[in-house]
């Protein structure tokens, strides 16, 4: 018998015997999956639109400068290869 129809089984006696509600298993499965829920968006790493924006900008600065870099030191080989 696997897991889970043991479970059920479980649950269907304690309900039968009144020992517990259709309500409280509601509630019991609701959390169950509640917390399943914040488990896997936790994994994921996600970020706010703020922080997302803000990595954003950092990003296309960082791409500038490297532009402007990547520039200069071609004007310097330039100017180095006519002397």
């Amino acid at each position: 018998m696997s897991k889970s129809k043991l479970i059920i089984d479980n649950l269907a006696k304690l309900i039968e015997e009144g020992l517990i509600t259709t309500k409280d298993v509601s509630n019991e499965v609701k959390n169950s999956l509640n917390l399943k829920r914040d488990e896997i968006l936790s994994k994921l790493n996600f970020v706010t639109k703020d922080e997302f924006e803000v990595q954003k900008a950092r990003l296309d600065k960082i791409q500038k400068e490297l532009e402007f870099l990547k520039k200069n030191k071609e004007k310097k080989i330039k100017k180095a290869k006519r002397f």
